[in-house]
This record gives C-alpha cells, structure tokens and sequence, in this order.
C-alpha cells in the first residue's frame, strides 16, 4: 500500500524483459530491504537487489503492458506505507487501472499548473470532482471531470517534486483509479463487472424516497 506522495525522483538506467534499475538517492530508503515494494511511477514493483546508488526490481509481462514502466527516464519513487506512518495522500495499490495522456498543461499564476488528461473507460467511470487520482503514483485531487478526461489542480511542491514537470501534451502516463470508488461499485452489485448508475438503479436501493421515472 501506498499513499502517492512522491519521496524522490528516479532515473531509469537500463531495464530489460524482465529486470529494471533505477538510480536514486537511496538515502530516502534507509530500511529498504530486499523484497521490499517500491511505486515505480505508479507500479508496485518488488526489489530484487540495491546498491549505494539505486535498486533494481522484476518487472512481468503484464506489468510493462498496463504500464509506461521503461518509457520514461525519470520516475517518481515511493517505498511502501509502513504500519503506523500517517497517510497523508489516498489509499494507492500501485495497481495501474489504465494509461492516459496529458492533454494540457497550463501556469496559474506564477507557481500552480493546471493539468488536463485522457482516462480509458476503465478509470473514467469512477472520476469524481474533488475524488482522488494516482497519477505517476502522485496522488492528486480531481478539480474537473469530462466524459473521458479529467482536469487536476496541482500545487508548485508536487510538480518541481515529480516528474510532472517533465510531462508534454501526448505523453502517456499511469492511472490509478481512487480504490474506495471500486470497492462501492463491487458491494453494489458484487457479480457484475459493469455499474449503470441511473435514478432507477439507485431508487431501488434506497437512495430516493420512491421510484424515480
């Protein structure tokens, strides 16, 4: 489990079909432990060594088809939550739902960005204005939402922090989908894989005072 507060950024030395190295300021680790899990631009992945200067982690198959993992040289790193630490971004898997692309990247004022992206239908369907977004594993409020896109709002700390800086229009990049939205739709209607949340739906289930026509 993560929170998606970035502790530092990484850069990608060499990866292969099944192996990645990432040069960081292991300083920012000091119990890393092999076997430990680190958020690799979002990914959870499981350190499989690590020395003075970086860490090398196994990546799958399906790992490097839902993900951008090797597209990008600079990533944004976080070891996992340990118990008793506060949690002061959202709840992060490091399970990526689906890849997006900026769009827009836009300066207010002098120091605050405004950034615009696509989102599959996978993680479209659980954006909510002022709900959550792992973004590159940088968890992030959701100011705006659109059919299949959303806007965030993102503070000078979290961009000069993470490789968000780096982002132009058309790059691709990760996107977790806030879980607590995922575990709903399953209580909802725990045997289905899809959710249609029309006013008949929620009448049904005690949402309304009577049946909405």
């Amino acid at each position: 489990m993560f929170t998606g507060l970035v502790q530092t950024l990484g850069q990608v030395r060499w990866h292969s079909r099944d192996r990645i190295y990432v040069a960081a300021d292991m300083g920012c680790f000091p119990d890393l432990a092999v076997g430990d899990s680190m958020a690799v631009d979002g990914v959870c992945l499981t350190v499989t060594d690590f020395d003075a200067q970086g860490f090398t982690a196994a990546t799958s198959p399906e790992t490097r088809r839902r993900s951008t993992l090797g597209q990008r040289a600079w990533v944004n790193l976080e070891a996992a939550l340990r118990v008793g630490q506060k949690l002061g971004g959202h709840f992060v898997t490091g399970h990526v739902d689906g890849v997006g692309q900026l769009q827009r990247s836009h300066a207010v004022g002098a120091d605050f960005w405004e950034m615009d992206f696509t989102a599959p239908p996978e993680v479209a369907r659980y954006l909510v204005p002022k709900g959550s977004i792992a973004v590159n594993g940088v968890s992030l409020t959701i100011a705006n939402v659109w059919e299949a896109g959303f806007r965030v709002a993102v503070i000078p700390l979290t961009y000069t922090a993470t490789n968000l800086q780096y982002l132009r229009p058309g790059d691709p990049v990760n996107l977790e989908a806030d879980i607590l939205g995922k575990y709903v739709e399953r209580f909802l209607r725990p045997w289905s894989t899809t959710l249609d949340l029309t006013p008949d739906f929620l009448a049904q289930h005690g949402f309304f005072g009577s049946r909405v026509h």
